[in-house]
């Protein structure tokens, strides 16, 4: 092909790509939440796949493609074809994975476009129902008296529950045995049932089992209460003891990398859209949640946000030594 054939043949690609990204959105379009049906992530990919509708003026589909801590659903996104019909929802695993994974098929963020962060969500450590302590004060001093023979659970490496009872007994200076699940219902009914003693579970898990009064509530992660009836007396960690303790859930919306620019921002404007739908916001404050509406809703400044958070957790998983083969 010579030269002129070569300029021809650009000039009409980049016509074809001006065209298609105009039409975007023409079909549906896949959002990949990379953890099973009626967990957490899932509950939120699927009440924002709804308030996306309407502003992409298409359908959008939840693929649930799970395994291994949340990374064959993210690597399935980084390799997609970067079109904008094929999007991720992943929560912190985002920033975790690169340090708990050695050998993870895909770069954060470099194989990824980001998209705006959608929400923050606190998790309440609570316990077994059996248990003689009432406050936080007093589960502190029966951790430490216990010589780590505390039963830690968790949703499985990775997941929410885990980060956060590491740092949870970085901040008590303690150990406690780790009991890892597949998945957060079997960690939940375990604990109810009295197999395991603690965990630190997401508020939108957390709150039926303790307005059931399944289990006891000991304190909230983030350094705000929450207004839920069910934890208006429930402190937060820093109130209760452990000064700053921050650990919050955020998810946030992914396209592979290369999509174009056009593209990205048509689905941030979407994105900006369906986050300010009342029905989508009733049902994120119902769970606890937290709809982001500063700088991290930009593109710029959830990457930014993202390098931090990595930064972050590396060092939180380095110092636990706690990998995945």
């Amino acid at each position: 092909m010579n030269t002129i054939s070569r300029f021809g043949a650009g000039i009409a690609l980049a016509a074809l790509t001006t065209l298609a990204c105009a039409d975007y959105p023409d079909k549906p379009v896949t959002l990949v939440v990379p953890f099973a049906a009626g967990g957490p992530t899932d509950k939120i990919a699927r009440d924002l796949a709804e308030a996306l509708r309407k502003p992409l003026g298409q359908t959008v589909i939840v693929d649930n493609t799970v395994g291994a801590g949340g990374t064959i659903g993210s690597a399935r996104v980084a390799r997609a074809t970067p079109d904008g019909y094929t999007l991720l929802v992943n929560h912190i695993g985002m920033a975790t994975a690169p340090t708990l994974y050695r050998k993870l098929s895909y770069k954060v963020p470099d194989d990824f476009e980001t998209l705006g962060l959608v929400n923050e969500a606190p998790s309440v450590l609570i316990g077994k129902p059996t248990l003689a302590a009432n406050s936080f004060a007093e589960l502190r001093q029966w951790i430490a008296s216990s010589g780590g023979k505390v039963n830690l659970a968790n949703a499985g490496l990775g997941s929410a529950s885990h980060l956060c009872g590491l740092m949870l007994q970085s901040a008590l200076k303690t150990s406690m045995t780790p009991v890892p699940y597949k998945g957060t219902a079997p960690a939940m009914t375990d604990l109810i049932g009295g197999q395991v003693d603690v965990m630190c579970e997401q508020a939108v898990n957390a709150v039926p089992q303790i307005e059931g009064k399944k289990v006891k509530a000991y304190g909230i992660t983030s350094l705000q209460r929450l207004p839920l009836p069910a934890l208006r007396e429930t402190p937060t960690l820093s109130e209760a003891g452990l000064k700053d303790f921050n650990v919050q859930v955020w998810h946030g919306l992914y396209a592979p990398k290369g999509t174009p620019p056009a593209v990205l921002a048509k689905i941030n404007a979407a994105l900006r859209t369906a986050l300010k739908d009342p029905e989508l916001i009733k049902r994120e404050e119902a769970l606890g949640l937290a709809i982001v509406n500063d700088d991290r809703l930009d593109p710029a400044g959830h990457k930014k946000f993202l390098v931090a958070e990595t930064a972050r957790w590396s060092k939180v998983i380095k110092d636990a030594g706690e990998y995945a083969d």
